[in-house]
């Protein structure tokens, strides 16, 4: 442990503005009460940005970031930048460049929220999607042709390459030996002819490795619909880039929805930065209201702070938000209250204290 980390903040645009202005006064406060400081350096990369430069970055924006211990990024996306051009501007350059192959998602039910699902409790519905964050599904080859004619099509291939599924398949596994002992692969073999065959051998030869770890594969459609039906058989999800993307925010809605969820982008050898962030999106229309909830991004950063081996005080924040929620006194609309986004970041602030 440091006495210091510097920390490169990355606000986006709407409510990521917002909430992250509310995730740093807490985690700053946890920091003081924990021995140790952060140090903030603050970027304005976001679709505004874009908007006047034509890039969400700098050309040397990856050097930039190489430099800190931990990035905290705040919702990015904007309407009049497309989703894609936001996505691979900032965010997925960021996610390749620092080898941050893990995307982890723990979602659970937090006390005094209530789920989607009528009768389960908070023993039910706990989980962490381990979601391949790389390559997989979202790669940048392929093409569009004839664009505009009657002929036009589009091409865009997947990628899975060994190294990339074995050592993300492997994550899971030792996760798992920390929690239940359960793992989950989803799947899609019976459609997807050559990824997926590949996906479940690598599965298969690192499940004999553990002989410890109850291991089962799902197809993904079946496991979308054993979320919602019966989500206590889940424990740790292994999954490819989609897959897992659309998991973990199905994940995130059974178990109080996406503004209580948080997200890692993970370098699990710790060579270069990783990056912490909410599930959700900027929500434009409520930007600036001060009205959004701030906890998934508060989780984010407890998540940070676990990561650079502050795990006391990362314990301290979430209790801290477990005991706001459950006193049930402060909450933002989403929550069913009538608080604000900073009277919330205040009201965990306090319990901090």
């Amino acid at each position: 442990m440091n006495s210091s980390y510097r920390i490169a903040s990355i606000p986006g645009d709407g409510i990521g503005v917002d909430v992250t202005v509310e995730a740093r006064k807490v985690l700053d406060r946890a920091a003081a009460s924990h021995g140790f400081s952060l140090s903030w350096q603050e970027f304005d990369w976001s679709c505004e940005r874009y908007a006047k430069t034509g890039a969400m970055m700098p050309d040397d924006g990856i050097e930039q970031l190489s430099r800190f211990d931990g990035i905290f990024l705040g919702a990015v996306g904007f309407p009049g930048v497309p989703d894609h051009v936001s996505l691979w501007g900032l965010l997925i350059p960021v996610r390749r460049a620092f080898t941050q192959y893990v995307n982890l998602r723990p979602v659970r039910l937090l006390p005094g929220t209530t789920s989607a699902l009528a009768g389960r409790g908070a023993e039910e519905l706990e989980m962490v999607i381990v979601r391949e964050n790389s390559e997989g599904e979202y790669s940048e080859i392929g093409g569009r042709h004839n664009r505009g004619q009657g002929n036009e099509f589009v091409l865009q291939e997947s990628v899975f390459t060994r190294v990339g599924v074995e050592r993300i398949i492997r994550y899971a596994f030792e996760l798992a030996k920390t929690r239940t002992g359960r793992v989950c692969s989803a799947t899609k073999s019976n459609g997807l002819i050559h990824s997926m065959p590949f996906w479940d051998e690598i599965f298969a030869e690192i499940s004999s490795e553990y002989p410890d770890v109850h291991a089962e594969q799902c197809h993904v459609d079946a496991l979308a619909a054993r979320m919602v039906q019966a989500p206590d058989r889940l424990d740790v999800v292994v999954a490819s880039n989609l897959f897992g993307d659309i998991l973990s925010d199905l994940a995130a809605a059974v178990t109080g929805g996406l503004g209580m969820a948080p997200s890692g982008n993970i370098n699990p050898a710790g060579e270069f930065p990783s990056m912490f962030e909410a599930v959700h999106g900027s929500a434009p229309d409520i930007a600036g209201q001060g009205i959004a909830n701030p906890v998934a991004q508060i989780l984010a950063g407890a998540m940070m702070l676990d990561h650079l081996g502050e795990t006391v005080a990362a314990q301290n924040v979430h209790a801290a938000v477990e005991k706001v929620l459950e006193e049930g006194t402060v909450r933002t609309p989403d929550l069913g209250g009538k608080s604000t986004t900073a009277e919330l970041g205040s009201a965990v602030v306090a319990a901090l204290s």
